[in-house]
This record gives structure tokens, C-alpha cells and sequence, in this order.
């Protein structure tokens, strides 16, 4: 199944595309810290550890469903757009209609990629809780999750980040870039996890 996805991500269809690939993305650092949390809860070296971590668990689980929903909803706000682009511009009228709908289209293509952008940016969070709480035998699985978590968030900013470029009401294109900024502030921590992870698995 997931190889029929991404034969498909790789045609030339225009969709899926990169927002739906950033989704993905960050699906997966979600399930490694589902997978960190399942190896630590019931193993004796962690139990006083367990009612921390299971939250982090459930959440992680809540937050890779919640990434896959976005991967569609990427993809069904992206062929919107493409509707409008395609409506018909004879007339004045009809010019004013389309450019009204694209521009509509365009400021909902931004929300997909903005909350993907927010569940990394939460999963980066999740995964800098864990280390020294968790199994330390998939610490580097810690490191991934995070290491997926800012490859979604920078590329959920791009996806958000085309769309600004042509929307041209100022104050929605602010309140966007201002949600942006704050979920991209936390990839600096992603890094973080990231390097603290290798030097810890490197001896």
C-alpha cells in the first residue's frame, strides 16, 4: 500500500505532492515515538517512568492519524486551487469570480501544510521528553522521530510558504506567517534532540 502511494507521489500526476510527503513525514516520527513509548511501558528499568510516558504514547498515536488525515486534506486543497485556476475568464465578471476563488482556494491550501507544520512541531516536543525516561535501547529511534519531525515541519513551512507568496489579502498572509513562525521556532529544539541523540549513540 505504501508502496502504490509513493509510485504515485512519484508520477506525474501533480498530487500527492510535497505537503502530503510532509504529512507522511511526520506520521512516521509520530509511530517511532509510539514504538519508543511501547518499549519502555511494562519493562521493570522503567517502571517508575510508565505513567509519564504512556500520555506520550497516546498522544504520539493521536498526532500519526491526525498527520494522515492531512495528507488528504493536502491533496483534496491543492486540486481546489487547480479548480479555480481553471474556471473560465471570458469576462470581466468572470475574471473577478476566478481571481475571488483562487484566491480563496489558495489562503485553504495554506491550512493543511500550517497544521502539519503544528503536529511536527508537537512531536518534536513529545520526543525531547523522553530521553532518560525511556527504554534507552531505542534512543536512537528518539533521534529519528525527532530527525523526521523537522524534515515535516521545514517542509509543511515551504508548502505554507508557496502559498503566501501569492495571496494577496496582507492580513490573512500575516496571521498565517505568524502560526508558521511560531510552530518553526521548535525545529531548533528538533536539531537539538537530533545532536544530543548521536553523540549519545556514538560513545
Amino acid at each position: 500500500m505504501l508502496g502504490d502511494w509513493l509510485e504515485q507521489l512519484g508520477s506525474s500526476a501533480s498530487t500527492p505532492g510535497g505537503g502530503a510527503a510532509a504529512a507522511l513525514a511526520a506520521a512516521s516520527g509520530a509511530a517511532l515515538v509510539e514504538m519508543v513509548v511501547n518499549l519502555t511501558v511494562g519493562k521493570n528499568a522503567y517502571a517508575e517512568h510508565e505513567a509519564y510516558v504512556r500520555p506520550i504514547g497516546e498522544e504520539a498515536r493521536q498526532l500519526r492519524l491526525r498527520a494522515l488525515e492531512l495528507a488528504g486534506a493536502d491533496q483534496a486543497a491543492f486540486d481546489a486551487v487547480m479548480a479555480a485556476y481553471g474556471l473560465a475568464k471570458q469576462t470581466d465578471e468572470e475574471k473577478a469570480a476566478r481571481s475571488l476563488a483562487i484566491q480563496t482556494a489558495t489562503a485553504e491550501a495554506a491550512q493543511p501544510p500550517l497544521r502539519v507544520a503544528g503536529v511536527a512541531a508537537r512531536i518534536i516536543e513529545l520526543a525531547a521528553s523522553l530521553p532518560g525516561r525511556s527504554n534507552r535501547n531505542v534512543l536512537s529511534d528518539v533521534g529519528v522521530a525527532a530527525s523526521l519531525a523537522v524534515s515535516a515541519l521545514e517542509s509543511a513551512a515551504i508548502n505554507v510558504e508557496v502559498n503566501l507568496a501569492t495571496l494577496k489579502d496582507e492580513t490573512v498572509r500575516s496571521e498565517l506567517r505568524r502560526e508558521l513562525d511560531a510552530h518553526v521556532a521548535t525545529g531548533q529544539l528538533g536539531r537539538e534532540i537530533v545532536g544530543n541523540v548521536r553523540r549519545g549513540v556514538s560513545g
